[in-house]
């Protein structure tokens, strides 16, 4: 999805104000983009440190037990214990406190506090610090992730976002075989420093947490001159949220966010299935497939190899398909190749169809993260990456932990049906048969949990998904004919239509503020947005203006200034509003007819009823699907006025009481069209609740191609336009 609009001061990407990140041009690799290169490099020095952190972890903490097996065998456990906790207990927590924190600093922070705590495990090398130690490196980890991935979208433009993720999962994952590399060569750097220089009395646990730490500073070092991350920004004196009210917010907007909602089913589930994979894994292959350890490290790798190929070149061939489509797509055709992993066991096969769920997991996650990073706004971002990244770790351990007793049992209930626990069918024998039992019911969870997400978030409902996706592959964009696209009901879709938001309230109430950041935020989550204001929008429009607002026609007749108003209105739609809408557009207007029925109305004393059958006229009946209205006490408004007054600000107190007096009737008579907000707190928590609202009725993002009908907003200030 690619929505970038006309350049802007505040655009993603900028970095902090008054000073941008390069702008990469068309042919540029997302890696040429210098300030996501050093975070990538960054989150891969980070990510080489987590996996070399566990395998040198789960060594050292058998070595440092005495006792049986059993007692080595928990010690493994605790490690893994400890690193499962901190998401467990901290997720949520984290991803609110990221949103409300400077993201650089509590990067560099985190990874100077992980550096340290491995770095001292080799010298204070006891089982109790490994794991206090991997415990608070976890929790460093629960604040470092969201604040790293929460920061991508803001240092590339949006039509890289998808392969900048790629590149981010890749070393995520991608580092897990380059650690054991890294571990194997270290363990023969141990013996040769054993050897040449045996005062150093090293070994490849002890080298691994060296490296470990020095990776970690490494990292830090690289975000200290990462200065394109911007720091937290307030406007005015806005209220701050508690960090509970922020987690409950943030749990809400995944709630009522069906895209959002969507990619959490999704990604759950095609977790808990990649934790059946794990869990039952090393059995399955050693002992039913006879494999052995060759064979589970033949499969370990190609579950790897398969993520890495699929976020490096899965989404290639596929070009401009909904990114929506493709998430869901990915998850249930990953459902096959894990059902056969059951059915068929054979050596060779099953490492191929690993090979093959990985690569689709290599698509479906980065293209989650993308979605994420496209349509969840910055001051949510955070929480909503925190909540992946920490309930994917607790649900894929946990998956890993249960999933042997699961099989054994469903082994124990085939045991006591048949007789045996194996199974014969045909040639094909299934040793210990719950194991096969538990990888076919994932395999269903996994299609129901792709299908519904698929529902979820299809943006192209009513388009054949069939035709769509050769068209792709095609490289081509499918149109369907208005005929060929009926819907599944029987009916053809309605004609493309958008969404229309006014915005009302009296002098200085701060619509065009509220106006302004609703509109960049609508295209920060891939909306086309048009945004508009009365008067004086259009080139007739604009000399009625003039003529409206100076004051040297204070004396104008009512009749007059009423008609003048209808006027413009009705170029206005028919130039600006209904273009836009007819093409799927969010249309943003400052003031629309009720500010006539306010002002002239209730303001000047004219029938309502003549001046909505004028409007009604004018307009051909467009009214806003939601009117947001800005309430304030008149003196208030008037007061933060920092120019001179024109014709309608110089009328006495009493015009504009009546003026707000009509506003709230106007909103009294028809409650579900109006949201009526106190003006006189921040502007963030208007914001926040404005949002709230419009989600509500937000259609699907319209797609790419209408990126170049995206409007601006005229350079005019608050004080110019506020008047109806």
């Amino acid at each position: 999805m690619n929505f970038r609009s006309a350049p802007r001061s505040d655009s993603p990407g900028d970095g902090p104000p008054g000073r941008r990140a390069r702008r990469a041009r068309p042919g540029d690799g997302v890696l040429s983009i210098k300030p996501f290169r050093r975070l990538w490099i960054a989150l891969s020095l980070s990510s080489l440190g987590d996996w070399l952190s566990i395998l040198a972890l789960t060594v050292l903490a058998p070595s440092l037990t005495h006792g049986s097996d059993v007692a080595k065998s928990s010690a493994v456990g605790g490690v893994w214990l400890v690193t499962l906790l901190p998401a467990l207990l901290l997720g949520p927590v984290a991803g609110a406190v990221a949103d409300r924190l400077d993201r650089r600093m509590t990067m560099i922070v985190g990874d100077v506090v992980r550096g340290v705590l491995f770095l001292s495990i080799p010298l204070f090398p006891n089982l109790t610090w490994i794991f206090v130690a991997k415990f608070l490196a976890g929790v460093a980890s629960q604040f470092w992730n969201p604040a790293a991935a929460a920061s991508i979208p803001n240092l590339v433009p949006k039509d890289k976002l998808e392969r900048a993720n790629q590149l981010s999962q890749l070393m995520t994952y991608g580092t897990a075989p380059l650690a054991a590399g890294i571990f194997a060569v270290l363990s023969l750097i141990a013996a040769g420093l054993s050897h040449v220089a045996p005062v150093f009395k090293t070994n490849n646990v002890d080298l691994a947490l060296y490296f470990n730490g020095a990776s970690y500073f490494v990292s830090a070092v690289t975000v200290y001159f990462l200065r394109q991350i911007a720091k937290r920004r307030s406007s005015g004196d806005i209220s701050v949220p508690s960090t509970a009210k922020a987690i409950w917010e943030g749990w809400q907007f995944i709630r009522n966010t069906p895209v959002v909602r969507g990619l959490v089913v999704g990604m759950l589930g095609a977790f808990s299935a990649a934790g059946v994979i794990v869990g039952l894994g090393y059995t399955y292959i050693t002992q039913t497939l006879h494999g052995g350890p060759a064979g589970w490290g033949l499969v370990f790798a190609a579950i790897f190899i398969g993520m890495a190929f699929g976020m490096a070149f899965g989404t290639r061939p596929f070009g401009d398909f909904s990114r929506r489509r493709l998430f869901g797509l990915s998850l249930t055709a990953s459902a096959v190749p894990l059902a056969l992993i059951g059915l068929v066991p054979n050596l060779i096969f099953v490492v191929f169809m690993v090979f093959l769920v990985g690569m689709l997991a290599g698509i479906a996650y980065p293209t989650g993260f993308t979605i994420v990073g496209l349509e969840v706004d910055d001051e949510t971002r955070g929480r909503v990456f925190a909540f992946f990244q920490s309930t994917i770790q607790v649900i894929l351990l946990m998956v890993i932990a249960l999933v042997p007793f699961i099989a054994g049992g469903f082994t124990a209930i085939i045991k006591a049906v048949t007789g045996s626990p194996d199974v014969q069918v045909g040639h094909l024998e299934y040793t210990s048969a719950g194991q096969n039992a538990v990888l076919l019911l994932a395999a269903v969870i996994v299609a129901f949990v792709g299908i519904k997400s698929y529902r979820d978030m299809d943006d192209r409902k009513g388009v054949p998904l069939r035709e769509d996706l050769a068209a792709a592959l095609r490289g081509e964009q499918f149109s369907p004919a208005p005929a060929a696209a009926a819907s599944v009901n029987g009916h053809g879709p309605p004609a493309p239509h958008g969404l229309f938001i006014a915005f009302e309230g009296g002098e200085g109430s701060g619509k065009t503020t509220q106006a302004r950041l609703i509109a960049i935020w609508l295209r920060e989550i891939g909306y086309d947005v048009v945004t508009t204001h009365e008067p004086g929008a259009t080139k007739v429009g604009m000399r009625l203006r003039a003529l409206l607002l100076d004051t040297a026609h204070t004396g104008m007749s009512p009749h007059a200034e009423a008609l003048m108003y209808a006027a413009d209105r009705a170029e206005h739609v028919a130039s600006v509003i209904q273009p836009a809408l007819d093409r799927g557009a969010v249309v943003i207007s400052d003031r629309y007819v009720d500010s006539s029925l306010a002002y002239q109305g209730n303001g000047r004393g004219l029938s309502n009823s003549d001046i909505a059958q004028l409007n009604s006229w004018a307009t051909g009946g467009r009214m806003p699907d939601l009117t947001i209205l800005l309430d304030m006490p008149p003196e208030a408004g008037l007061g933060r006025r920092a120019r001179s007054a024109d014709r309608l600000e110089a009328e006495p107190p009493e015009f504009h009481r009546r003026v707000r007096a009509g506003f709230l009737a106007l909103a009294r008579e028809d409650p579900p069209r109006y949201l009526v907000l106190d003006a006189t707190r921040s502007v963030a928590e208007i914001s926040s609740e404005i949002k709230d609202r419009i989600r509500q009725i937000l259609p699907d993002p319209v797609p790419h191609t209408t990126e170049a009908n995206t409007g601006s907003f005229p350079a005019i200030t608050d004080q110019v336009a506020d008047h109806g």
